[in-house]
């Protein structure tokens, strides 16, 4: 069997208001399969870095799977970064569900067999930002309703919880985040469902990078000791030496890693003791390739995956057969809950996808990921700019997104 193609396609998906940028090899056997990349709104680098593979791929053995990784990483004077490793991990992927096909096998089989008889996921839940000038029974209001969201995620099983960050007085503009008010806001919401729900659920905090390490340390610091599970990246990544600090500083468990690109990115934030649940992307890191040798790393260290999925359904079916081999793991992230709006995935896009029960996903059966494409509704749902926010300061200074 020869590669006889590689198809890039970046589909605008309305329900979500996202791009997803999906690639499909096919064989000189009529075989064919699936992958996704995970770098959005960056989709017009990573299709030039899959047609740029596709030149040497073109022709190759695609149940060599380890090889190709090796040669796509190495064959290149400039190894690794986000976008190579992002379209790296769409080829990879779509390998897996290419000779899980062939073999007539579910992909999690090609990784080990499975590890458990279900995938358990987390859900998210928001905080509003009252107006200034509403007063505490705004912030009551929006409490009452953080609480109420969360109840319905545990009165339905949902195993953990995540609630995203606070924002800034809107008054000031969608655009605007300041965050010593985030901080404050977050803290005090956190501190009522903590008390509301008690301590067997399972609560964590997305903070998306947006915090330095002084106000990450006073959020922590704001809350009792044990209000939060997990604290998912505070700051940036690029200096583990500031999450080492920010390690001395607080006793909150750290969720990090989405954003890595490689086993290397993850070598200081196991090695040092930094992270304590491995947030991997599987469309990011270098596809079940990679993932699997993140995981064994991992285990060694005693730390479980907390897998980073919120793109599409190949992503998930991916991230799925991941969970399923790999044997330690927490939960995967589903954007599908019952608190959440981000849409379904589409049926008519993705015909044939994983279907979730409840907070977890059953393990597929059929060979491959589980997951197959209307190709020519994909070719025809094209590119949208879609930017996400450029936030700034009051003083107009540039911050995080």
């Amino acid at each position: 069997m020869k590669i006889t193609a590689i198809k890039p396609y970046i589909v605008y998906v309305e329900s979500r208001k996202r791009n997803q940028t999906l690639v499909k090899i096919e064989t000189d056997e009529g075989i064919y399969g699936w992958g996704e990349s995970g770098l959005a709104v960056r989709e017009f680098a990573v299709e030039g870095a899959i047609r740029h593979y596709s030149e040497f791929l073109v022709g190759k053995d695609p149940f060599q799977i380890g090889r190709l990784w090796q040669e796509m990483y190495r064959s290149q004077y400039f190894e690794g970064g986000r976008v190579l490793t992002a379209a790296i991990s769409a080829i990879d992927i779509a390998l897996y569900d290419l000779k899980g096909k062939a073999l007539g096998v579910p992909v999690y089989e090609l990784l080990g067999g499975k590890q458990r008889e279900y995938v358990p996921c987390f859900a998210t839940v928001g905080i509003s930002m009252p107006r200034r000038r509403s007063g505490e029974s705004a912030t009551t209001e929006s409490n009452d309703k953080l609480i109420a969201d969360v109840r319905l995620l545990v009165d339905n099983d949902w195993p953990a919880i995540r609630v995203g960050l606070a924002g800034s007085d809107p008054s000031y503009g969608d655009d605007v985040f300041e965050p010593r008010e985030s901080i404050a806001r977050t803290a005090e919401a956190m501190i009522a469902v903590r008390e509301a729900v008690g301590l067997a659920p399972v609560i964590g905090v997305e903070y998306h990078h947006r915090l330095s390490v002084a106000e990450a340390a006073s959020f922590c610091q704001r809350m009792p000791s044990g209000t939060l599970d997990f604290l998912e990246e505070p700051i940036r990544d690029e200096t583990p030496e500031a999450y080492e600090a920010l390690r001395k500083m607080t006793d909150v468990p750290f969720a990090i890693g989405e954003e890595f690109s490689s086993k290397w990115q993850f070598l200081p934030y196991i090695e040092r003791g930094i992270t304590n649940f491995a947030r991997i992307d599987v469309c990011n890191v270098g596809g079940l390739t990679e993932s699997m040798k993140v995981a064994g790393w991992a285990e060694a260290h005693y730390i479980d995956l907390m897998p980073h999925n919120p793109l599409g359904p190949i992503c998930a079916a991916a991230t799925v057969h991941l969970g399923a081999a790999a044997p330690n793991f927490a939960w995967m992230e589903v954007r599908l809950s019952p608190t959440e709006s981000l849409g379904v995935y589409e049926h008519d896009l993705f015909t044939v996808q994983p279907v979730a029960d409840g907070p977890n996903f059953p393990l597929p059966t059929a060979p491959g990921l589980g997951i197959e494409v209307n190709e020519e509704l994909a070719a025809s749902l094209h590119y949208q700019p879609s930017e996400p926010p450029h936030l700034r300061r009051r003083d107009n200074s540039v911050t995080n997104w």
